[in-house]
């Protein structure tokens, strides 16, 4: 008899990987505690937001940005039992209703003033 294990699909390996880091320098270097809960995306856009204050060149926090939005993909993978999807590089959430969302764009549009990962995950989470 073969014991079937549950395993993620590929295609989270490098955003749950990134959202782990995310979540360990938080811990580390900003004293920012991230749980993996819809509420820990208010304290993510406002650090967002306090990133975008400096004035920092895009091209400075892009990883950081890119570790955010893989940290809300992961909550809202987790909240709706929702997958990773990736094709040429790019990495989606596709929720059980079959409706994607791009958390690591959303991420980029908190930096310009247009985005909320809170908001998205509300979004994504609603059935």
């Amino acid at each position: 008899m073969t014991t079937q294990q549950e395993t993620r699909p590929s295609a989270a390996t490098k955003p749950a990987r990134w959202a782990a880091d995310t979540v360990t320098t938080m811990r580390e270097g900003a004293r920012l505690r991230l749980d993996y809960s819809a509420r820990s995306l208010w304290s993510v856009d406002r650090t967002i937001a306090d990133i975008r204050r400096e004035a920092a060149p895009y091209a400075a926090v892009k990883t950081v940005l890119r570790g955010f939005g893989a940290y809300a993909g992961e909550v809202i993978v987790r909240r709706t039992g929702g997958e990773w999807w990736a094709s040429g590089g790019d990495h989606w959430v596709r929720t059980p209703d079959g409706r994607f969302w791009d958390p690591m764009e959303e991420a980029r549009r908190c930096y310009t003033g247009d985005g909320s990962l809170r908001l998205l995950c509300r979004d994504a989470s609603r059935t």
